[in-house]
């Protein structure tokens, strides 16, 4: 009589105790960060801010609303931009992957704007669009949109040939080898584009809000710079790295479970 054993729950646990690792090797990973820190503000080697000035300044923000309300403006134009960006840049970059001449004609543009950098797009696009929320939700738009379709493009013409000549010996349609074969091969390739994208939006954002904004995260930098308010660049800087890396995680999180039967290391 053969006996089946449930390996179901030794994995599980498996990957609780790693998860539980990874976080505690995080956890004083930044620890550790903030430690040197503080010991170059107190030791006299920098002239940085010490980590509770910092953090008595973020409750001075956060109290008064001027935190959030700079919270606020600066993820909208994120959110908006990577959203338009993002959605743009995965069907034409499985039009581009897909059929050759879509690829003849929009491949060129691509890498005629990529070698460009979307913070020299900025003086241009408040000149032709104003001195509102177009120019800047524009310019992240752009930086997202690069990063994407480039990613799922390559996602596209990365999927190994056996696997499509392999549908079509089975009788399958371009159609259903698109759906099942292009589309789940291409997954990782486009949302490490994501990924890629929010850090270049974030970054355009910042450099937008340099230039022309009322309110943000980067508008607050600028101010504080005027004043050499150190402990307000410092709590800008912090949000910043605090939203990117959430937004990072979320990324991550969907990346683990839309390609749950890749192999990982």
């Amino acid at each position: 009589m053969t006996t089946v054993t449930d390996t179901t729950a030794p994995n599980q646990v498996k990957l609780n105790r790693q998860a539980l690792s990874t976080f505690g090797w995080g956890i004083l990973s930044f620890a550790g960060g903030i430690g040197l820190w503080w010991l170059a503000t107190i030791g006299g080697f920098s002239e940085l801010p010490s980590p509770w000035a910092v953090l008595t300044r973020t409750v001075e923000l956060a109290v008064d609303g001027q935190l959030w309300t700079d919270i606020f403006a600066s993820l909208q134009r994120v959110l908006i931009g990577f959203a338009i960006g993002s959605v743009l840049a995965v069907p034409i970059g499985f039009l581009m992957g897909w059929y050759r001449t879509a690829r003849v004609i929009i491949d060129p543009w691509i890498q005629f704007f990529r070698v460009i950098p979307p913070l020299a797009i900025i003086p241009l696009a408040i000149v032709t669009l104003g001195i509102d929320e177009k120019p800047k939700i524009f310019v992240i738009f752009l930086a997202a949109f690069l990063s994407a379709v480039v990613s799922t493009y390559q996602g596209v013409v990365s999927v190994d040939r056996t696997y499509i000549n392999a549908a079509r010996v089975l009788g399958a349609s371009d159609g259903t080898i698109f759906r099942r074969v292009i589309i789940p091969a291409s997954t990782p390739f486009i949302l490490v584009g994501f990924r890629i994208g929010l850090g270049s939006a974030w970054a355009t954002v910042v450099a937008a809000e340099l230039i022309a904004a009322q309110s943000g995260l980067g508008f607050r930098m600028q101010q504080a710079q005027l004043y050499y308010d150190l402990p307000t660049i410092f709590v800008s800087l912090v949000m910043i790295g605090v939203l990117g890396l959430l937004m990072d995680k979320i990324v991550v999180i969907a990346e683990e479970r839309l390609t749950h039967w890749q192999e990982r290391v």
